[in-house]
């Protein structure tokens, strides 16, 4: 049984990948300060520590207590767009605390370090995109997560720290947080109609991109560490068939017996078409199948119904306010 840590493992893939770890006979020990995740998401198998990756002390102190064997990285910050605008914690989230975790996972003898990354590395490279492709983020996000994929292959050359780089994108199911405004767009639109709102569009609704159920995508990771066939190298990971937003909109509306309301707001900068081929992923994990997008959505919807809509708060730390969207301003 090797010992696992899961950073971010109260919010919503990260809890995924915990009970999917656990499910493979793993101890897992989960590490977040609950700023976008929820203590009841922890699986009841787990253990919790309470804190930030940012932590260098609490960090480097749980590695030694623990000596884990193995680490899978979600705690992130990962709105994109906001990104943009939140400049200084976006790298002090997520490029300061992955290297806290690496340096501690190097001095105590990590055998592999998965990361989740996001398919904002890749810009606007034309869909679907490729791992060979180069990467051109855009956006301040997916600068700082391939700042870290960078980094870990640098560890590997130097220190033989054996890496998994997952690269996700809009994935979506039960246990996600609703109440973010700023990410998650499933979510955001299922919390809108609970409180009897329209769903918020930025632009046209044109924009595409593949939704990804998390059952698609959780237990794929969680296979990482068993497989060393996978290890340093780097993966798309998601769903397939790409949708426009207007066709998303409409069926969430179904999911959610409703019928469809939109508000257009000005379009805000962001990658108009990102969707990426799963081709290298089967090969190395096998074929799976798919969840369709009516079925996810009808599973998320029964969850989302059982637990009602949460508040959304917005971003308080807001460090650039010029170009920032109208919706997206604190009043």
């Amino acid at each position: 049984m090797s010992r696992v840590l899961v950073t971010g493992g109260a919010g919503f893939i990260g809890s995924h990948v915990a009970d999917a770890l656990i499910a493979r006979g793993h101890d897992v020990t989960i590490l977040d300060d609950l700023s976008g995740g929820f203590r009841e998401n922890v699986p009841a198998a787990a253990a919790f520590a309470a804190g930030s990756v940012v932590d260098d002390a609490l960090v480097n102190r749980l590695f030694a207590e623990h000596r884990f064997d193995h680490v899978y990285h979600l705690a992130a910050y990962a709105a994109e767009g906001l990104s943009h605008f939140i400049k200084r914690f976006n790298y002090t989230n997520n490029v300061i605390g992955s290297m806290n975790l690496l340096n501690a996972a190097i001095n105590t003898g990590v055998r592999t370090f998965v990361f989740t990354s996001s398919i904002a590395v890749y810009g606007s490279t034309p869909a679907p995109m490729h791992e060979d492709d180069p990467p051109a983020p855009e956006d301040s996000y997916g600068i700082a997560k391939y700042a870290v994929e960078m980094e870990l292959g640098a560890c590997r050359d130097l220190f033989g720290l054996n890496y998994v780089v997952f690269r996700p994108h809009n994935v979506f199911g039960p246990r996600q947080n609703i109440g973010d405004r700023y990410r998650n767009v499933v979510g955001i639109f299922m919390n809108q109609i609970l409180q009897g709102q329209p769903m918020t569009i930025f632009g046209d609704g044109t924009q595409t991109r593949a939704f990804s159920y998390i059952d698609d995508v959780a237990p794929m990771m969680a296979e990482a560490i068993d497989r060393p066939e996978s290890w340093n190298q780097t993966f798309n990971v998601g769903a397939n068939q790409p949708y426009s937003l207007l066709q998303l909109a409409n069926a969430v509306a179904v999911a959610m017996g409703v019928a469809p309301r939109l508000q257009h707001l000005e379009p805000r900068h962001e990658v108009q078409h990102a969707h990426s081929s799963h081709e290298k992923a089967e090969r190395v994990f096998g074929h799976r199948p798919q969840t369709t997008l009516a079925a996810g959505l009808a599973r998320m919807a029964a969850w989302v119904r059982a637990h009602g809509a949460r508040a959304s708060v917005p971003f308080e730390g807001i460090e650039i306010t010029k170009q920032l969207p109208a919706a997206w301003q604190v009043r």
